[in-house]
């Protein structure tokens, strides 16, 4: 009898231990002290790694921002592809995403998003030749180029209904590789990337600018995680309020030309 008492107690002090991952660690970002992040690794402006193999961009910046406010003392960075992220936030390979992540309702059955941390608009990048595409009703039968696991091809052929030919890439860093190259006629994302990429190649490609979207950058979570949901909420409303989010978007974008938005977005929810 005495024997099952103590087993008893035992198991539910490795319960109470247990909740959340292993380690006793909570399964929500907030109050973790280390933070494994999932971000881009070939996106100039927003999330690249650079010669020394140090991250770093706009993105990079909210996600050393909003855990600093969480209270996190370390950071991991994970590079993912587009279509690699609702596995690996459900799988726990990472604890958030801060990576460019339209949110959508379709995302929205998979992961639990804050924010947005940013509102981008979709626009076109063509070769710095063509004079042919003016706005989006012009890719109609342009080759456009197609990121495994993006939502951004959709909103020109789905959405729009406007019949480009689609070729497939792995990354928009190939796919800039293709537009100079001659591969595709046009990549159309958000501004904010094409903005890194304009920069990047110089005189090689022009915008379009043309926006015909919104694009809500979301912080991915993993599905259930309302308490981190809400504290990353209050910390981008603060990193809005005190001035960081301009500091970050002038240092990222400024000399682009790109209008930026350095008002607190409108948030999804997190219910």
């Amino acid at each position: 009898m005495r024997l099952r008492r103590i087993g008893l107690a035992v198991a539910l002090l490795l319960a109470s231990a247990g909740c959340g991952v292993a380690g006793g660690e909570t399964s929500s970002v907030s109050g973790k002290d280390h933070l494994v992040v999932g971000v881009s690794k070939d996106q100039p402006g927003l999330g690249f790694r650079d010669s020394s193999g140090a991250y770093k961009g706009f993105d990079i910046d909210v996600a050393r921002d909003v855990a600093r406010r969480l209270g996190a003392k370390h950071l991991t960075f994970k590079p993912l592809t587009s279509g690699q992220r609702e596995a690996a936030l459900r799988g726990g390979d990472v604890d958030m995403i801060v990576s460019s992540y339209s949110i959508t309702q379709e995302r929205k059955t998979q992961v639990v998003f804050a924010g947005p941390y940013y509102v981008a608009h979709q626009d076109t990048l063509v070769r710095a030749g063509e004079t042919t595409v003016r706005n989006v009703r012009d890719l109609r039968g342009k080759r456009l180029c197609q990121v495994t696991g993006s939502v951004s091809w959709r909103r020109v052929t789905e959405e729009r209904k406007i019949a480009a030919r689609l070729v497939p890439a792995s990354s928009y860093g190939e796919c800039l590789d293709d537009l100079v190259s001659g591969k595709v006629d046009a990549i159309s994302t958000d501004d904010l990337i094409l903005a890194g990429f304009a920069a990047q190649r110089g005189n090689q490609v022009r915008f379009v600018n043309a926006p015909f979207s919104d694009e809500r950058y979301g912080v991915g979570l993993r599905p259930g995680d309302i308490r981190g949901c809400e504290d990353i909420n209050k910390a981008i409303t603060e990193m809005y309020q005190d001035g960081t989010a301009a500091t970050l978007l002038k240092r990222w974008f400024g000399s682009t030309g790109l209008n930026v938005t350095t008002t607190v977005p409108q948030f999804e929810g997190c219910g």
